[in-house]
């Protein structure tokens, strides 16, 4: 495919730095993309690092620290004068299933607090407007932590049993992207197809303002025989706006194997049993790619093992170019003052 651009990621610390070069696509989305990351670069928007290295098991953001700041921004949101309590404490235990899975009805019951709390975009919920930044800040986490939670168990669960489905990624998100409206043209861009994600692939990042995808229902809730009006869930729909934002995928492709394809079948089914059509893409199912990683260039293999080792010791970017733009990230989620610098950029 004609490429638009290359983009390089500096990955670790100063003194211990791994270059990541990206190919970047040349086709509709990808050049709206690319304008927006542009922007976000250029301007030095604040890159969220609490919410960046996903499905790395034995990262220090691990299962215990994540549940530990669940309960942190529960306490939160309880004890403020919002009008709404959450009657629920999470433990590794009652998080996780008896096979080692995450729990999702539990899960399910965590994003239903952050729906109700937050509301939707356009539509703020009375409990999110009466917040002030602080306890705003905290009723965004449920949505992340649940999200960084279920990745990292998946990881965990598959390191014991099936080691190379290992599900690690990074998502390169920046706090008050401007977005941008998808056209019809861009819709290409996504289909059921599209979920069987490459090594090193790179993906418009999903809005998380939209609630849950048609395939995150359906792996939560729908393949026990749960249909659309008996969700926990309350938000589903498509994705309609994206940003700069983007993720890398850093595991396996299994589209080839069985068992992928077998669930794939399974969705599209659900999916018509509930009245749509698998083959519509404005529906926006799956990831939009407008990227590709070059593999050997940045690693000198496509090796998934030694590449995991590689990023399993420098989980932090460092700086990011394109042929345009740069920008330096000296800081940390780790940082003491990290959530006020947050909450001060979200404004």
């Amino acid at each position: 495919m004609k490429l638009l651009d290359q983009i390089e990621i500096d990955i670790g610390t100063p003194d211990n730095l791994l270059t990541v070069y990206i190919d970047v696509w040349d086709h509709s989305l990808s050049r709206k993309w690319l304008a927006a990351l542009t922007e976000l670069i250029k301007n030095n928007y604040h890159l969220e690092k609490n919410y960046c290295f996903f499905g790395f098991p034995d990262a220090s953001r691990n299962g215990k620290y994540l549940i530990a700041q669940i309960n942190k921004s529960i306490t939160a949101i309880n004890i403020a004068d919002i009008g709404y309590y959450i009657n629920n404490y999470f433990t590794l235990k009652n998080s996780i299933n008896v096979d080692g899975g995450v729990n999702h009805e539990q899960f399910n019951l965590l994003h239903r607090y952050f729906e109700d709390l937050q509301g939707v975009s356009g539509s703020m919920s009375k409990h999110y407007t009466r917040a002030d930044k602080i306890i705003k800040w905290h009723i965004r986490q449920l949505n992340l932590l649940c999200h960084e939670f279920e990745s990292w168990a998946l990881s965990y669960r598959k390191k014991l049993t099936a080691p190379e489905w290992q599900r690690p990624s990074q998502l390169m998100c920046w706090l008050n992207a401007p977005r941008f409206v998808l056209e019809l043209e861009d819709y290409e861009q996504f289909g059921i197809e599209s979920m069987n994600r490459p090594l090193g692939g790179v993906y418009v990042g999903v809005n998380k303002a939209i609630g849950k995808s048609h395939w995150e229902v359906f792996w939560d809730e729908g393949k026990d025989g749960v249909m659309i009006d008996q969700l926990i869930t309350t938000t589903m729909r498509g994705q309609t706006e994206a940003a700069g934002d983007f993720d890398i995928e850093w595991a396996n492709n299994p589209g080839k194997y069985h068992w992928q394809i077998t669930r794939l079948a399974q969705f599209k089914q659900w999916l018509i049993a509930n009245g749509f059509d698998p083959d519509d893409k404005s529906l926006t199912i799956g990831h939009p790619q407008v990227g590709q990683v070059d593999l050997l260039r940045s690693f000198g293999t496509d090796d998934y093992q030694y590449i995991w080792k590689q990023l399993e010791s420098r989980l932090n970017v460092y700086a990011i170019r394109t042929s345009e733009v740069s920008a330096t990230y000296n800081y940390s989620w780790s940082d003491n003052d990290y959530m006020e610098k947050q909450i001060t950029c979200l404004g």
